[in-house]
């Protein structure tokens, strides 16, 4: 796989900005502690089905102790029908018990107490830094991963590695950006089973050697 050069690198998210100049989640939420239950509920699901579940349960839920309150099994009825919803309700009740008795309540700011959260990883800490308190990261997920190797912008064997390798090739200007340009450009355009080449607008910058030429 041929590595983009560092004035593709630029040209590519100088494009991808152009294309979404101000590029924002999908998840719902209307605080910090609503972003990270959304996050975490996220994992191997789609937004949009995330969404469906969350929206009746953010009407009711707003804080970690109301969480607590409302218990495992309530919770799971909302939402149960998102993959791994068992662990998820356990997973999203232990660490709002964590929240209320280690942190008052509010979502920490470091990556380390995050991960210190049941059911937090590295993915979803860096999510809510990069979105909720405006820190340059970059979550790898499933998109992430795949336009990372398949363009040749930061190929790596694993989401570590294309996250290290992104953080020093993306310049600085496009870093807090950078992983909603990459997941939104590998949800709808750069696609897992048809990636819709003709239309993207970093085509002529992109390595992959199976480029499609019809949609």
């Amino acid at each position: 796989m041929a590595l983009m050069t560092p004035a593709e690198v630029r040209l590519f998210f100088i494009r991808l900005r152009q294309t979404m100049p101000e590029p924002e989640t999908e998840l719902e939420y209307d605080n910090v502690y609503q972003l990270l239950v959304a996050v975490v509920l996220s994992a191997q699901a789609t937004d949009a089905g995330v969404n469906r579940a969350t929206e009746p349960l953010f009407e009711k839920i707003k804080r970690p102790a109301e969480m607590v309150a409302l218990g495992e099994k309530k919770l799971i009825g909302y939402i149960k029908t998102i993959g791994l919803y068992r662990t998820k309700a356990k997973n999203v009740i232990a660490l709002s018990r964590l929240l209320v008795e280690k942190h008052g309540g509010e979502v920490p700011r470091s990556h380390e107490a995050l991960q210190e959260l049941p059911g937090v990883g590295r993915k979803t800490a860096n999510v809510v830094m990069n979105v909720a308190f405006g820190e340059p990261t970059i979550a790898v997920d499933t998109h992430i991963f795949r336009v990372g190797n398949r363009t040749g912008l930061a190929p790596g064997k694993n989401p570590l590695e294309v996250e290290l390798r992104l953080l020093k090739r993306v310049p600085p200007e496009f870093r807090l950006h950078a992983h909603h340009w990459l997941i939104l450009h590998g949800r709808y355009t750069c696609k897992a089973r048809k990636p819709e080449c003709p239309r993207c607008v970093v085509n002529d910058l992109c390595k992959f050697r199976a480029k499609t030429v019809a949609l």
